[in-house]
């Protein structure tokens, strides 16, 4: 009976305690070492993450995800929007990347997103014309499928689709811009129709970034003494204004109604001035608690569906938006959590559950040569180890911005040895480097060993034939 007693205290406890429902994250690959997707599975695992949103469809990442129960967004690369125009093409991504895993014990899948921010002004309207035809194509291939009625085709978004007018910036004012108006209106419509969710990225992080006149603390969730006001509606931070916006702009677009599910909200800890661990505990101390309590925002209280960006840092992705894109991940680029960090919003000190059994190549650092006579190459050959390797943490403001000339060089010519795979002759610069075997590292600057590329290939062909196999046989 003491026993009874103490279950049902338990489970009363776990039932008051406030817990994020469905958080997701952000599965992101273009790193040049990546972990093994059965690794970063079990790191979902061992976290209790139970969504996760791809930005392609990789066999590999699929096959690892098979039978785990993990709720999956598979994704179309904007490049391939194109070809997802012509209705047989989309029938046959369907088919190859939903249907086939679409059995017991294979994949999840609950969403495809259509493209990744294919409005972004940056792109100059080159997705404008091929993104809609694109969205129609799948969820009508889905439905012919068979799967339409569980999985939804979304576009994912930037929030630069939408915005108030200079003149009066406040929330309720958001309207979807005017150059793209009458497009997202229609898509809007379609995917609310199929009852697809609005997906979108919000970055209260690129609010300060690049510009030192926005208010600092309005990016957090904390110590604003002027909020914004909106028809007696106090805002507080720029999440909730940026969030209602939307809802402003949908309302104006007829959907007033439509879920909004967050694609990517995250903070990076290096390549930036704020991009550091400081800043991103406060930003995830204030947003976990905030999702754990369904506070919702004004407009729209309740439970919202988030993916964090990111879960592993990538050093292969483009820095055309900024160094800090390399530096997204809540863990380093070797599957290891950065910081403290509560999934469940109690804001409870722990560390998340890291990689288990990674392998690193040796102990060894390629450094600046001393000896070194000529230097008039350094200059160049420190360009070079660039080009090829991250060195987005040398930048103003980042984490090895404060080492000396010697010291820049090093860190540039030890990030080319380790992408090489600490290869000998990547150590060499025309006589201006040498290999080390005493850490070079700095209190503040971490000279990093690379992890040993992936050897999981075989199995991921095994897991792949398999899964192919047994699909056939229960689609018989």
């Amino acid at each position: 009976m003491e026993n009874i007693w103490i279950l049902k205290w338990v489970l009363l406890i776990w039932i008051m305690c406030p817990h994020v429902e469905g958080l997701g994250v952000n599965w992101g690959t273009q790193a040049t070492h990546q972990l093994p997707p059965d690794t970063v599975v079990q790191m979902l695992k061992d976290n209790g993450i139970q969504k996760v949103k791809l930005f392609d469809s990789a066999d590999n990442t699929m096959n690892a995800l098979a039978g785990t129960g993990i709720e999956v967004m598979v994704a179309i690369p904007n490049n391939q929007l194109a070809e997802m125009n012509d209705y047989d093409r989309a029938k046959q991504w369907v088919k190859k990347n939903i249907t086939r895993y679409n059995f017991k014990g294979g994949v999840n899948i609950k969403y495809v997103a259509v493209g990744n921010e294919p409005f972004l002004k940056s792109y100059n309207n080159s997705f404008l014309n091929i993104t809609f035809p694109a969205l129609q194509n799948i969820q009508n291939a889905l439905n012919e499928a068979g799967v339409g009625d569980t999985i939804k085709a979304t576009v994912p978004l930037n929030a630069d689709v939408y915005e108030s007018p200079a003149n009066n910036a406040v929330p309720s004012a958001g309207r979807f811009r005017a150059d793209i108006n009458d497009l997202m209106t229609q898509i809007v419509q379609f995917m609310n129709k199929n009852g697809a969710p609005f997906t979108v990225n919000i970055y209260p992080f690129l609010s300060l970034y690049g510009n030192d006149d926005f208010p600092f603390n309005y990016a957090f969730f904390d110590g604003v003494t002027t909020p914004v006001i909106d028809s007696g509606i106090q805002y507080t931070n720029v999440f909730d204004a940026n969030f209602d916006t939307l809802v402003s702009a949908l309302k104006a677009a007829g959907s007033g109604n439509m879920t909004i599910l967050v694609g990517e909200v995250g903070w990076p800890t290096d390549g930036d001035k704020n991009a550091n661990v400081g800043n991103a505990l406060r930003f995830y101390n204030g947003l976990l608690p905030r999702l754990a309590a369904n506070k919702g925002t004004p407009l729209r209280p309740g439970f919202i569906e988030v993916y964090l960006f990111g879960l592993i840092d990538e050093d292969a992705k483009s820095i055309a938006p900024g160094n800090f894109e390399r530096h997204w991940g809540i863990f380093r680029y070797d599957g290891q959590p950065k910081f403290p960090m509560d999934l469940s919003g109690q804001n409870q000190n722990k560390l998340l559950v890291g990689a288990q059994n990674v392998k690193y190549q040796s102990s060894k650092w390629c450094m600046f040569n001393p000896d070194a006579k000529d230097l008039s190459k350094l200059a160049d050959n420190i360009n070079f180890a660039c080009t090829y390797g991250d060195c987005t943490a040398l930048g103003y403001g980042s984490s090895c911005n404060n080492l000396d000339a010697n010291g820049n060089a090093s860190y540039a010519f030890n990030m080319y040895y380790q992408v090489q795979n600490q290869d000998d002759m990547a150590c060499n610069f025309q006589g201006l480097a040498k290999i080390s075997e005493q850490n070079i590292s700095t209190p503040t600057c971490n000279f990093v060993i690379q992890i040993s590329s992936s050897s999981s290939l075989m199995s991921s062909l095994v897991a792949s034939l398999f899964i192919t196999l047994l699909s056939m046989v229960l689609f018989l």
